[in-house]
């Protein structure tokens, strides 16, 4: 079973649930809105017959929260995980995230190149890239620009988190009734600590400012391997193409049959064999 960890560094502290011998290769997961760590309980243990898995909760949030405002940019975001993940022993890290952890992972990948392997970004648009803008527009992401509106989501969605977040989960989900009432409560909790729910929307906020950075074409050597669930329907191709049209090198891409972007509770096992897979094909990094 995993164990929860309070990990102290630089004078800040983010908890995960640790699984694994840190001898072997690191396996960093980061969740998205309105999740938390929970989300990843049921690959934990199986990936940690061959990884040291640390899956965190993100800054601000759940076991992570912290009366000091957390940072909202990604790439601030992924240089604390880093740190985080290296303080608790990880090495030969490859990063993996889905929705604002994808684009904490994709930041990884972009700004932090020398302290990862590879980087793998699930069922999200990573701000700045191709297809960023045509998304903008689809309307089952009306939320983006509703979270944008300082201060009006925190008075609206405060005392109804369970409503809003279920309104989510199953909306993205292909299979809404594989999470859980005590799951759904979970997550619920992690954004109730102080200055938590205002973190989550500070992600949507910061958008704007990531897309900026993100858009800057710079060569980016790291592995990345992009999935999404099938049940979402956009194509694949456009989410690899925008990577790589701003200087990836090395992009896989792949589809996950029979879910939605709870790629770790709807499809577990497939999505398993595909972090198995990718990690097993990148070399180790130099020590």
């Amino acid at each position: 079973m995993p164990e929860q960890v309070l990990v102290d560094f630089d004078h800040h502290r983010l908890a995960a649930l640790q699984a694994g011998d840190r001898r072997h290769p690191a396996l960093v997961l980061l969740h998205g809105w309105p999740l938390t760590s929970a989300v990843w309980q049921p690959v934990i243990e199986p990936l940690a017959a061959d990884h040291h898995v640390l899956a965190f909760d993100l800054p601000g949030i759940a076991q992570s929260a912290s009366p000091i405002q957390a940072p909202t940019r990604k790439a601030e975001i992924a240089q604390l995980v880093l740190d985080a993940a290296q303080a608790a022993g990880a090495r030969d890290i490859t990063i993996a995230g889905g929705d604002v952890g994808g684009m904490i992972a994709f930041a990884a990948a972009r700004d932090f190149a020398d302290r990862i392997r590879g980087a793998v970004i699930m069922n999200t648009v990573i701000p700045g890239l191709d297809p960023w803008r045509q998304v903008l527009t689809d309307e089952r992401v009306w939320h983006f620009a509703f979270h944008l509106i300082r201060g009006l989501p925190e008075k609206l969605v405060t005392g109804h988190e369970r409503v809003y977040f279920d309104y989510f989960i199953d909306t993205l989900s292909a299979h809404p009734e594989k999470i859980d009432d005590a799951l759904r409560r979970q997550f619920v909790l992690g954004y109730t600590a102080t200055g938590a729910l205002k973190t989550g929307f500070g992600w949507y906020r910061a958008m704007p400012a990531d897309a900026r950075h993100n858009s800057r074409h710079q060569p980016i050597d790291t592995p990345i391997l992009y999935l999404r669930g099938d049940a979402d329907r956009r194509p694949i191709a456009p989410y690899v193409d925008g990577l790589k049209a701003v200087g990836a090198s090395d992009v896989r891409g792949s589809v996950i049959k029979g879910s939605g972007e709870l790629l770790s509770i709807e499809a577990p096992k497939a999505l398993i064999a595909c972090l198995r897979e990718f990690t097993a094909s990148l070399p180790a990094m130099n020590s």
